[in-house]
């Protein structure tokens, strides 16, 4: 498996990370041991959750997947061959990034991953009510108290993401070294137009979220009549159910036939050649699913398919 820097940082992950937002949801803890390990088995290292996962979930409290990742990490005895990510500001329990609260977060997860550092914490989103110094200051003790490696933001604006730079060089501050934004061929404006000359021209690794976009990008939802097939997904799919949606399954099809793949590895093989891309978040609850996306990775596109697939998801 061929590894992509994260970054300007020591981190180096492979293109297709597990999304974690599954563990203590839609994949309960023994199924989730089993996806671990078999993402693990086909090389890959890179594993995204939060501390708010699974707070959403009726009788849970937020913290589940991080605590499933820690018990796998507890018994299969890997930590070594993962990157263990996850993120900090969006769970009620410790929202915003005050200082304090991420000294308090920080520790929390920590404890739940049973680990004694964090490869990569992430603002989960943006807090423009904490000067961008006392954030990036509170992040930076972390790193030099070796109770994180690498700090990244997740859900960032253009000029916020540029400002954080900005101070970090200014200040001497660790600086953010990812940027986790959606990012798949139906959703391509909110980071091409400005995130992603910035993160060109920074160095800054991006990790897509909704990289095959909620499901729509792996050709099971085409009608909607096809919504019914997952009550978790079917209404954020809706909105894809368009002319141009069409078009963007239509090309997938052409170009998944010409390679004997499926729709959800060219959606994924389509953004790991993008510029700026690190890895691509894709989850799976089953061990044949996740079979299926890890193809994506040795999947390797011509320009002419590149854009065929660009021009068909043109807004």
């Amino acid at each position: 498996m061929k590894l992509r820097p994260l970054g300007r940082s020591s981190l180096q992950v492979a293109p297709l990370a597990f999304g974690g937002n599954v563990f203590g949801w839609s994949a309960d803890e023994p199924r989730s041991f089993e996806l671990l390990d078999a993402f693990v088995d086909h090389g890959f290292n890179l594993i995204d959750t939060a501390d708010v996962y699974e707070a959403w979930v009726p009788g849970n409290e937020g913290g589940e997947s991080e605590t499933i990742i820690g018990n796998w990490l507890k018994k299969s005895g890997k930590r070594d061959r993962v990157v263990i990510a996850t993120k900090v500001g969006k769970w009620a329990r410790y929202p915003g990034l005050a200082p304090t609260n991420i000294k308090e977060a920080v520790e929390d997860s920590l404890r739940r991953l049973k680990t004694d550092h964090i490869d990569l914490y992430q603002s989960h989103e943006d807090d423009a009510k904490v000067p961008l110094e006392e954030t990036l200051r509170a992040f930076d003790d972390l790193v030099k108290a070796g109770k994180v490696r690498v700090i990244g933001a997740s859900n960032y604006s253009t000029n916020r993401l540029a400002d954080a730079l900005s101070t970090s060089g200014s200040k001497g501050l660790s600086r953010y070294e990812s940027l986790q934004p959606e990012y798949n061929l139906m959703d391509r404006a909110g980071f091409e137009e400005g995130l992603q000359p910035l993160c060109v021209k920074e160095d800054v690794g991006v990790i897509s979220y909704y990289s095959l976009a909620s499901g729509f990008l792996s050709g099971k939802y085409r009608s909607e009549a096809d919504l019914e097939k997952s009550k978790a997904r079917g209404g954020s799919v809706k909105k894809y159910l368009t002319e141009r949606g069409h078009r963007v399954l239509a090309a997938l099809d052409e170009v998944a036939e010409a390679h004997a793949a499926k729709p959800a590895q060219v959606a994924l093989a389509w953004v790991m050649a993008q510029p700026a891309i690190s890895a691509a978040i894709a989850s799976a609850t089953t061990v044949e699913q996740l079979d299926e996306l890890a193809k994506s990775a040795a999947l390797v596109l011509g320009d002419d398919e590149l854009k065929k697939l660009r021009d068909a998801s043109a807004a």
